[in-house]
């Protein structure tokens, strides 16, 4: 019976051993990444050299957020993949970069100084303590003669003041290292949060009709990475082209680095403003009173500070995007943020590696946000991680989709590179963009923000100023542009740039465009325009059983340009809703009136140094019994 059990436990070590040997681990370096809104595919290729048979292939050292449910392997040959398995590695976690380990290095070193100095300094007050005590010059009964005391006085003054000297220098050096440890500990905020994660592995299982090397391709997708569009508009006067650089802004903390990869960007997500204002349909009424327009300096732009629920700590490189857009930025080192608001605010979503994502309403023009810390998103990919059982034929990805056609460009240009323009390569498929970077590009894993310019256009545009005095008494310059929607444009905040100065920033809003793009390049100052009452045309009568009210308006519009302009001004009448009331417009300057909304709309050109007068005029009547606000 005895040997019956020791045959059993050398067969059983054995087969261990045996499928020890059987199972390959193997290093591999991303070679494709297509970066989406949210979330990020990366592909990795490498030759593995087999036996012929079954063996366990392991590719180690991957991010440890993979979504499992993604993981694709193909492989070439006459092998076939009997099973894919993701997992992950707690007792070999990732390796920290080099750049972060010298700095807890760095880190570690002054700290130990601190501790040295205060060492110094309380042997300082052990010393100075002792001299305080020690000062008495002679006995009780012993007289001190005048040398004597000379002589102490001397000593005890030198020593005290060697003394203080010394406690005066070790503060001194713990404040300055003091400082030195806290721009360390900023600069480590910006790479990543403090939490070791276990390294991600995919256990592939591969049956090779011979021996030989085969290549291998894994790709998944990965959260903690994503990137949102931007803009530079930049228009030299208005009567040249406009410009528009396409910027993609990227980041990731995926726990791995992309290094010298081919980089792609596509519009899918598998997860003071220059706005100008709008006018509301003035309905008239008993008991209801003009619309009203809050205007404030920076309204639209919703601003605030991230930070962890844990220590208070501010969060650099969170994610801050309105929801169901394109419209994104990313916190500071400071945590702070400033978005563009779209005219109808929306909902952001706030997301930070390792934290929970929220979601907010735009309440006002200063958020402050606090994110919780996620315990238990790692333990959940393993809990879903394992049971992919999939052969390569049915996991392997198409290169194209049908219905795509491609587009090249040779405008653009990666940030850094300007002098070395490059070309890049536009995919426009049925529902989504992808923009492919044809240059090796790095982006690290350290959550800070990249901007790649990736094309370049030359739009022909139509210039027109356009105001609303009755909200705003400034005129915006506007470029329309036709045909937009083949350059394959996202919402997104642009910075814009007029007679090359810098303007402001402005947001491209695509819901609202239809077949032009309106794009506001924000205020010009040499365009004035001022709306006043005129005051002796605003009277009340009574006629019959009426009461009669008029108001009439004079808006003032001047060109201080050297060159001729095209206007849009914009107006209203009260449009009433019950039959009793009458409006009765009196003067309009050639304006156009549109019955249903009461918007009145004069369209003009003014030469230079010239200036318009408008006229608006109207009356109410209403019975005299009844009161009615008129604005």
């Amino acid at each position: 019976m005895r040997k019956i059990v020791v045959t059993i436990l050398l067969l059983a070590a054995y087969n261990a051993i045996a499928q020890n040997k059987a199972e390959k681990e193997v290093q591999t370096d991303a070679s494709e990444i297509t970066v989406f809104i949210e979330g990020a595919q990366v592909t990795r290729k490498k030759s593995v050299e087999l036996p012929q048979g079954k063996t366990a292939i392991k590719f180690v050292n991957l991010s440890p957020f993979i979504d499992a449910k993604s993981v694709q392997v193909k492989a070439n040959g006459e092998i076939t993949v009997l099973s894919v398995n993701h997992q992950q590695n707690f007792i070999n976690k990732l390796d920290k970069s080099k750049e972060l380990t010298d700095l807890e290095l760095k880190l570690k070193s002054i700290d130990e100084k601190i501790n040295l100095e205060h060492t110094h300094l309380s042997i300082v007050a052990e010393q100075l303590s002792f001299l305080q005590q020690n000062k008495t010059i002679g006995g009780k009964n012993q007289e001190t003669s005048v040398t004597n005391l000379k002589e102490t006085m001397t000593f005890f003054s030198t020593q005290l003041s060697a003394l203080k000297l010394k406690e005066i220098e070790h503060n001194k050096n713990i404040h300055e290292m003091n400082k030195q440890r806290s721009d360390i500990e900023k600069q480590i905020k910006t790479f990543t949060t403090k939490k070791e994660y276990p390294n991600g592995e995919v256990l592939v299982k591969v049956d090779a009709k011979r021996a030989g090397t085969y290549e291998f391709e894994v790709s998944y997708l990965v959260n903690n990475a994503g990137w949102f569009p931007s803009y530079d508009i930049r228009a030299k006067n208005i009567n040249e082209p406009i410009q528009i650089i396409y910027k993609a802004n990227v980041r990731q903390e995926t726990k791995e680095d992309w290094r010298n990869v081919k980089l792609r960007f596509s519009s899918s997500n598998p997860n003071s403003s220059g706005v100008a204002p709008e006018l509301k349909t003035y309905y008239l009424n008993y008991n209801s009173t003009p619309p009203t327009y809050n205007i404030k300096q920076g309204s639209n732009i919703a601003k605030g500070t991230v930070i962890s629920a844990e220590d208070g700590a501010p969060l650099p490189g969170a994610s801050v995007m309105v929801k169901g857009t394109t419209i994104g930025a990313a916190t500071d080192v400071n945590g702070n943020f400033a978005l563009t608001m779209p005219s109808n605010g929306g909902n952001l979503l706030f997301s930070y590696i390792g934290f929970k994502q929220i979601e907010m309403p735009f309440y006002g023009n200063h958020m402050n946000i606090t994110l919780e810390p996620d315990n238990v998103s790692l333990e959940e990919v393993v809990i879903t991680a394992y049971g992919i059982n999939e052969s390569s034929e049915e996991r392997a990805p198409s290169s194209r989709v049908a219905g795509t056609r491609t587009k090249k460009t040779d405008s653009a240009k990666i940030r850094g590179l300007s002098s070395l323009a490059i070309p890049s390569e536009m995919v426009v498929k049925q529902t989504t963009v992808d923009f492919e970077i044809k240059m090796p590009y790095t982006v690290l894993s350290d959550n800070k923000s990249y901007a790649v310019d990736m094309i370049t256009y030359e739009l022909p545009a139509s210039y027109q100023y356009y105001s609303v005095p009755k909200i705003q008494k400034d005129a915006f310059l506007i470029a329309n542009i036709i045909d937009w929607e083949k350059y394959s444009l996202l919402e997104g905040e642009a910075n814009i740039f007029f007679e090359d100065s810098y303007v402001g920033k402005t947001l491209l809003n695509l819901s609202t465009a239809t077949d032009t793009l309106s794009i506001s390049l924000g205020k010009d100052k040499n365009v004035t325009v001022n709306r006043e009452k005129v005051k002796e045309f605003t009277t009340k009568q009574f006629i019959g059983s009426k009461k009669e009210e008029s108001r009439s308006w004079i808006t003032t519009v001047k060109n201080n340009k050297n060159q001729p302009i095209s206007m849009i001004i914009l107006d209203q009448t009260p449009i009433s809703t019950v039959e009793e009331i009458e409006v009765l417009i009196q003067e309009l300057s050639e304006a156009k009136h549109n019955k249903a909304t009461g918007e009145i709309k004069w369209e003009f050109k003014l030469e230079p140094s010239s200036k318009k007068e408008l006229t608006l005029k109207y009356s109410v009547k209403y019975p005299k019994d009844r009161k009615l606000v008129i604005e």
